[in-house]
């Protein structure tokens, strides 16, 4: 058995070690969501939490403009949750409209 810290295919236990590894640009949007949640709950892992708001909201862009009300709709997701992501959707508007 070979070991996987060589593995282009390493499994990362949590995206934040990807992103270290391989650079923000290597994740999915559902990783980088993931990443923002932190840490899910007992049998609903973060990433899990992450696909259920995008299939929920379609894209960043259909989150983007949500109620907080909605997303605690989901199972795993707390008002700190929903903070951290709202903070991060705030930052990006701004920076948007920074321009060049």
């Amino acid at each position: 058995m070979g070991s996987k810290m060589n593995s282009p295919h390493q499994k990362w236990r949590h995206p934040g070690g990807k992103l270290r590894e391989l650079g923000p640009e290597s994740l999915t949007d559902t990783e980088l969501l993931a990443i923002l949640i932190s840490s899910g709950i007992k049998g609903k892992p973060a990433e899990e939490i992450a696909e259920e708001i995008l299939a929920n909201f379609g894209s960043f862009k259909g989150m983007a403009n949500q109620p907080l009300q909605k997303f605690l709709e989901i199972k795993g997701l707390g008002d700190v949750k929903i903070i951290r992501i709202a903070a991060a959707f705030e930052i990006a508007r701004r920076m948007a409209n920074q321009g060049s």
